[in-house]
């Protein structure tokens, strides 16, 4: 039922006249508005950050072959395995006879990096580490370490692509984010280079070539290999060193190891057999710039540059903490959903199993008649089919229509309608709950059903909903509401919703005494209860879960009816359905914050209070809000990850929801066929929902008061044949 604000008294209607324009958002709009968008651009960053600073590339040894080499000048390929074209010449170098430069790929690594450098510090032993972008932005103090120990640094790219395959952009981005992480983690830059997936010149083909050509007009000297020591394979500590040292004696060699990309404790064992060794048999170690005659090939930034680069290493690790603890709460988000489905399965199964004991007992043990409340604003379109409706119920019942100062002849269409036993109170408006009460207080009988004015009842519904009342303990009961309007997508969408998510969710409630809400499509309540409840509230947003926690509170049980089906009519545009579910939102949080002491309360309330609110905050609150992270983590999977793997665990998550609502419909003993539309109802529809709880509860931290938020009808509420509950 719609509702507008209680009009303020002597406030005479505003005149018609022309549209006028829209006025500027308030400061608390806009702060509902901006703090979403933010936190997803954040988000985003975060995750593009730490996507392109840690995804994984294969190791030197899954090099090319089999390509051209007509373009490589014979000097380079028969010289030596440093090569120099800076500055339009061609230069290459050897190391000297008995000289070894021992070179380490793929650091730093934050357990092997620093165990190779204990070694080449304790036997006095430089070293050239050829680290990558993306581990020196993530691990920048195992760097600096590095410098401070005298090491010689190059360059290997950022994410260690083949540049021989990548375009010239791409080639000057890698070098240029490579340049950014070491500027940021130590203050240096560095003119050497080693291509990632390269080894000896003799082994250079037409594009590596041209790719070196590239790097020397930036500036680059480009270090390729004598020998490979293979420890990749991990062949042994003994194996590993006799493949570095030089072959024939006494000739110099640049050595390739790693320090990374996998376990490298092999290669740290075989420098405590290669130094000594070396050292005894006369060789000496030097670097790359010992070889090129340079006093050193890096050489501190300004300071533009380096605050630059210390921005982009400080995202780097700001990203990487988000993300780890994205992952974690993706853990318990995944434990909660999971759980969740299958604890309602279980419950809602047993559930199931005594409801059917009970139907098959004697029935209608409460034959006595019934007041039915029906609060109307402005529901011409609607009020005809419920009324009718409410007149063909198969128990005695007097129904009760207030008019809550309907400007479109409500009250007038009920009356003319002419239904026995229709009483129409016009009242001015003040909203629903107000005119509930009015309702409640005009009743003839001690047992209420409410129920919206776009509700539409089955014969049997009111008779099924009040025998719970048989037990003197329930002061209240609920409803199976459905949605009426369900031709279309969006409402096949809704259709899921209510049979999964909320019909479910009342059965483990009914069954662990906690229900939440009685909806106000239908519910029906004893007057004693209600009385003792205080009334209708106008408190909050969501006056049927205020009145359901308040009749908790009063040490009132409250039961659930699956079998007293209304179809109601749930909102055609995401515009309605936006403002519908915002309002849900926004005052069950009020509802739950207004009876937030039951927590603290004994007996009934305090039942409810420990057991009730806690599942209302994880599950329809906590969780909600933490669920996108389960589509934003798939797509982060699917640019960044395994894109097998990502949509095998989207489509596990899906497969788990799919499960939970084919068993709510054949529960429900509705039909299978919506159900194709549910993998769309999670990439689309939700998504909204969660948009939606975002706005709520930014509304609620900033402490302003939503107003009422009017819906538009259609009146398309069809009665569909009543389902028959199937066996559990």
């Amino acid at each position: 039922m719609r509702r507008r604000p209680p009009r303020s008294p002597g406030r005479a209607p505003r005149p018609p006249g022309p549209r006028r324009t829209r006025a500027p958002l308030s400061p608390r709009h806009r702060f509902r508005l901006l703090v979403p968008l933010v936190l997803l651009a954040f988000v985003v960053s975060v995750l593009l950050v730490e996507g392109y600073t840690t995804r994984g590339f294969a190791g030197d040894q899954e090099g090319r072959g089999g390509r051209p080499a007509t373009d490589v000048p014979r000097g380079v390929v028969d010289g030596g395995p440093i090569v120099d074209t800076t500055d339009d010449h061609l230069r290459s170098f050897r190391a000297p006879d008995r000289t070894v430069l021992l070179t380490f790929d793929d650091g730093p690594d934050p357990t092997w990096t620093p165990r190779v450098r204990a070694v080449l510090d304790r036997y006095r032993t430089p070293g050239t580490f050829f680290v990558t972008g993306q581990q020196t932005a993530r691990h920048p103090g195992i760097l600096r370490s590095l410098i401070r120990s005298g090491h010689e640094i190059g360059v290997h790219t950022f994410s260690h692509p083949d540049l021989a395959d990548r375009s010239a952009s791409d080639i000057d981005r890698e070098l240029a984010l490579t340049q950014l992480a070491l500027a940021g983690a130590a203050g240096v830059n560095t003119s050497l280079m080693r291509m990632p997936y390269s080894s000896t010149t003799t082994a250079l083909d037409d594009a590596s070539w041209s790719v070196a050509q590239r790097l020397g007009d930036k500036g680059y000297v480009t270090a390729f290999i004598d020998q490979d020591t293979n420890d990749w394979r991990k062949p042994g500590a003994r194996a590993i060193a006799d493949a570095a040292t030089p072959n024939p004696p006494g000739r110099g060699a640049v050595v390739l190891l790693h320090d990374a990309g996998g376990d490298r404790s092999q290669t740290v064992e075989a420098l405590e057999i290669l130094i000594p060794r070396l050292k005894a048999q006369g060789y000496r170690f030097a670097t790359v710039a010992d070889v090129v005659g340079s006093d050193r090939l890096t050489s501190p930034v300004g300071t533009a540059h380096l605050w630059q680069g210390r921005v982009f290493v400080a995202a780097v690790a700001v990203s990487g903490t988000v993300v780890s603890v994205v992952s974690v709460l993706l853990l318990v988000v995944g434990s909660l959903v999971l759980a969740r489905c299958v604890v309602l399965i279980v419950l809602a199964r047993r559930h199931a199993r005594r409801h059917r004991r009970h139907v098959t007992g004697p029935r209608r043990t409460v034959t006595r008649p019934v007041s039915v409340v029906v609060p109307a604003y402005n529901e011409r379109l609607c009020i005809p089919k419920t009324l009718r409706s409410l007149a063909a119920s198969d128990h005695p019942v007097e129904i009760i229509v207030v008019d809550d100062g309907s400007q479109d002849g409500t009250a007038d269409l009920a009356e003319s309608l002419a239904l026995a036993d229709v009483t129409v109170i016009r009242r001015p408006n003040g909203g629903k709950p107000s005119a509930l009460n009015t309702g409640v207080l005009r009743a003839s009988h001690d047992l209420v059903v409410m129920l919206d004015a776009d509700t539409v009842f089955a014969p049997s519904t009111v008779g099924r909903l009040v025998q719970p009342f048989a037990d003197p303990r329930v002061g209240a009961v609920a409803g199976n509401a459905k949605v009426g309007n369900r031709r279309r997508l969006l409402g096949r969408w809704q259709h899921i919703e209510y049979v999964m998510g909320f019909n479910l969710d009342r059965r483990m409630y009914d069954l662990l005494h906690c229900l939440p809400t009685i909806p106000g499509a239908v519910g029906a309540f004893r007057v004693e209860a209600l009385r003792e409840a205080g009334m209708m509230s106008a408190d909050t947003l969501a006056e049927d879960t205020d009145i359901t926690m308040a009749l908790h509170r009063a040490g009132w049980e409250i039961s659930y009816a699956p079998d007293a089906l209304a179809w109601t009519e749930a909102p055609a545009s995401l515009r309605e359905l936006w403002r519908q579910r915002y309002r849900w939102s926004y005052g069950t949080i009020q509802a739950a914050w207004k009876h937030r002491h039951a927590l603290l309360e004994r007996g009934p309330a305090g039942r409810f209070g420990r057991v009730g609110l806690p599942l209302l905050a994880v599950f329809q609150i906590l969780t909600p809000l933490l669920a996108p992270l389960i589509d934003i983590l798939a797509v982060y999977g699917l640019v960044f990850g395994n894109p097998l793997t990502t949509v095998l665990a989207w489509s596990g998550v899906l497969a788990v929801q799919a499960v939970c609502a084919a068993y709510a419909f054949h529960l429900d003993g509705e039909s299978l066929r919506p159900l194709w539309a549910l993998p769309l109802q999670q990439i689309v529809y939700r998504q909204v929902m969660y948009l939606v709880l975002v706005q709520a509860c930014l509304t609620a931290i900033n402490g302003y008061r939503l107003p009422w938020q009017r819906l538009k009808r259609s009146g398309d509420v069809m009665l569909p044949p009543e389902p028959s509950p199937h066996r559990p």
